[in-house]
């Protein structure tokens, strides 16, 4: 097997997971048809594509540990933190709206799974710090 063939493969896998686990849910949230276009643009990823945006997640762990330490959801470090999640979203987001990034922060606070993951990555409060760095960029 070549490794084109186990990158398109592991794509799939990831694809296939995340539909097992959550599939009906984000269906149900934002549509179908939006869902299909996601997982369709992550399948076209290229292992460089793909390098970049796992590059980019780490970036932004980082990112929000620095800008939590200046208490300051409007701060330089915080506009760039919200700025790198912007494009990290669009390795998989089929279109960019303001109001979707929007929702998806406050649904970074109002949902628990995202809670967890970001503050067991970044520190407590970083989910909440994120949301309010991402609104403070999009106004």
């Amino acid at each position: 097997m070549s490794d084109k063939e186990k990158f398109e493969g592991f794509k799939k896998e990831l694809l296939a997971n995340n539909e097992t686990q959550y599939g009906s849910e984000i269906r149900e949230k934002h549509g179908s048809e939006t869902i299909e276009k996601a997982n369709q643009k992550f399948a076209g990823l290229s292992p460089e594509d793909y390098t970049n945006m796992q590059d980019l997640s780490a970036k932004i762990i980082k990112g929000l540990k620095l800008a939590m330490q200046t208490e300051d959801s409007t701060s330089k470090e915080a506009i760039q933190l919200a700025q790198l999640h912007k494009e990290w979203l669009m390795f998989t987001w089929p279109s960019y709206s303001k109001e979707a990034h929007q929702g998806l922060a406050q649904m970074y606070v109002d949902d628990t799974r995202f809670t967890r993951f970001y503050d067991e990555s970044a520190g407590t409060g970083a989910a909440k710090f994120l949301r309010d760095a991402i609104f403070n960029f999009l106004n």
